[in-house]
């Protein structure tokens, strides 16, 4: 006894609907993978591109008020913007915050600043740098 096929014979009716539909998926993934490409590649350049300082701190030095900290600043020739530095207190509560201006022609500063705490700071902390 055979059994009688449930599938259509090939080439005879045309496309499936499931194979349209997978062609639509395909298609419609393409568009939506080439779109976040472009999407990350823009958000990329704008970060880093166009960020024309930043820092690091190299070392510090905490006293009962005050809070000395080593940067080290890389900008663009001619680019003034400011570094906002942070120390937060052993139970880690913020002591200080403030922001120094940095600006002139040189590329590369190496500078030591004094960080105002309201108690002794134990961190030395680079929240970001910013372009004027």
């Amino acid at each position: 006894m055979s059994t009688a096929s449930t599938r259509l014979p090939e080439g005879r009716y045309g496309r499936s609907s499931d194979e349209h539909a997978d062609r639509r998926l395909k298609a419609a993934g393409a568009v939506l993978g080439a779109g976040l490409l472009v999407l990350v590649g823009y958000l990329g350049y704008h970060y880093v591109g166009q960020n024309e300082i930043s820092a690091q701190v190299i070392t510090f030095k905490a006293s009962a008020d005050a809070v000395d900290v080593h940067l080290e600043v890389h900008k663009d020739a001619g680019a003034g913007g400011y570094c906002t530095v942070r120390s937060q207190g052993e139970d880690g509560s913020e002591v200080g915050r403030a922001d120094f201006r940095f600006s002139g022609p040189a590329t590369r500063i190496d500078k030591v600043v004094t960080l105002r705490t309201t108690a002794k700071g134990t961190t030395a902390e680079l929240l970001g740098c910013h372009a004027d």
